[in-house]
């Protein structure tokens, strides 16, 4: 239950075309203290309820915990969610043995587009995509929890 993961800013948008899959994802957080988040997400036609702790120094770990819940319970439980809503596209990227996600944002995040990869270990090598840009794991400002307070249109 501890997720590993590095975030990066990309840099164009040429991942669109090596994308094996993408789908939207709407979600809200019922809590978004630094300590701990809550967040409900819909993707596709599912649902998800997770929470996920405070992170490393470092911003590579925490731990995080996720459930599949109903459509019709994570719609529910968006109009409880705390104020700023995040919408955005997902684009799932595969390059050698990991898969990169890469979120495009829109709203009032539009204009921001992420990637993120998962690790087994926080020393794990992997691939770089020529479209990925600065490394931005623990950049707290890029949290999606963050995201929905003060977004990226804002800065």
């Amino acid at each position: 239950m501890i997720e590993i993961e590095r975030k990066f800013l990309v840099t164009s948008d040429a991942f669109k075309n090596e994308a094996f899959n993408s789908y939207t994802i709407k979600q809200g957080f019922l809590n978004s203290h630094k300590e701990r988040t809550v967040r409900v997400r819909l993707k596709k036609d599912k649902g998800y309820l997770t929470v996920k702790g405070k992170s490393s120094e470092d911003g590579l770990s925490r731990f995080e915990w996720e459930k599949e819940i109903s459509k019709t319970e994570a719609e529910a439980l968006l109009k409880l969610c705390e104020k700023g809503v995040i919408d955005k596209v997902r684009y799932e990227v595969k390059l050698g043995n990991h898969t990169f996600e890469v979120d495009e944002f829109f709203g009032e995040n539009e204009g921001l587009i992420m990637a993120e990869v998962e690790l087994n270990s926080e020393k794990e090598t992997y691939e770089k995509p020529n479209w990925l840009g600065k490394e931005v794991t623990g950049d707290i400002k890029y949290y999606n929890s963050l995201l929905s307070k003060s977004p990226f249109k804002s800065w």
